[in-house]
């Protein structure tokens, strides 16, 4: 039987009425395998029925707390961690879910070689995406890892984050500028590999990432990821920092082109093309000659 009162893991689970979704991403948590944690549910003051699904989860290990965060979901964040009794943190957003074995997969790396651990995610979408990716597939960060980060961007997606809680109340919790919401996580990845070299990436898909109308992921994410880099930034040579700002032009530009505004879309991944990896550059040319196919292809205004 469980000591309530020492969980090796406390999951941390921010919401605004996302009742919708709450009930399965709870659901995956009591689903786990590995038994040893706390959940710590902290909602904004949700105006849906969030308290009637809480309701439901009767259970001595979830905990749910109600602040007003003032659309900074950094503030829910960090009144988690406060309050988390368990020496490794786990993340897992209202409308994302985990498999059953997430939690027993990642105890098995937790030693004291390894601070941070973290996994792919499938994504699921509420509408059709056939020729869009199925899975968030990270990569093993390499040495130094803040630099990896840097320059190739944000390798860990929050649900899959489980990591240690003095390193997160080392580098102060998460930051709530404003201006950072939807980025503060990768700020605090920085923050942390600022410290510690020792992430470990498991190379599973051990949740599910859920796309759909009114979340971050539809959002243009350039200016939040220029913000948690901004702090980093002056450690980088001419060419390192160019390549950091061809990634936050190919995230503006990709927003751009999703959303059919063509001509800012062409500018903003032009400027990817000589600084980023591989893999973004090729992105940029393949969009941009998909771009200029349909502008050719669409007749002008009378």
């Amino acid at each position: 039987m469980n000591d309530v009162a020492t969980p090796l893991v406390s999951v941390i689970v921010p919401t605004y009425n996302r009742a919708r979704y709450l009930g399965r991403a709870l659901q995956s948590v009591l689903n786990q395998t590995y038994t040893n944690w706390e959940a710590i549910v902290i909602d904004n003051h949700s105006t849906d029925n969030t308290d009637e699904v809480m309701a439901r989860f009767i259970d001595p290990r979830i905990t749910y707390l109600k602040i007003h965060n003032n659309g900074i979901i950094a503030v829910s964040r960090n009144a988690g961690i406060r309050v988390a009794k368990g020496e490794w943190i786990a993340f897992l957003d209202s409308d994302d879910w985990w498999k059953n074995d997430k939690l027993k997969v990642c105890f098995e790396y937790m030693n004291d070689k390894v601070d941070l651990i973290y996994h792919s995610l499938e994504i699921v979408s509420d509408r059709p995406r056939r020729f869009s990716r199925k899975l968030i597939k990270s990569w093993q960060v390499r040495c130094p890892v803040i630099m990896d980060l840097l320059l190739n961007g944000n390798a860990l997606a929050i649900s899959s984050v489980v990591v240690r809680k003095k390193l997160l109340m080392q580098v102060k919790g998460m930051n709530e500028n404003p201006n950072m919401v939807a980025a503060d996580d990768y700020n605090t990845w920085l923050k942390i590999a600022n410290i510690t070299d020792r992430f470990k990436f498991i190379p599973k898909a051990l949740g599910e990432y859920f796309i759909h109308i009114g979340g971050f992921s539809q959002c243009d994410m350039s200016v939040p990821y220029g913000y948690a880099v901004l702090d980093f930034t002056s450690r980088l040579s001419k060419n390192e920092l160019m390549c950091v700002r061809s990634n936050i032009n190919y995230i503006h530009g990709r927003y751009e082109y999703l959303n059919k505004k063509y001509i800012t879309a062409e500018l903003a991944l032009k400027q990817c093309i000589h600084y980023c990896n591989f893999e973004i550059s090729f992105k940029s040319i393949f969009m941009i000659l998909v771009i200029r196919v349909r502008l050719l292809l669409t007749p002008p205004p009378f």
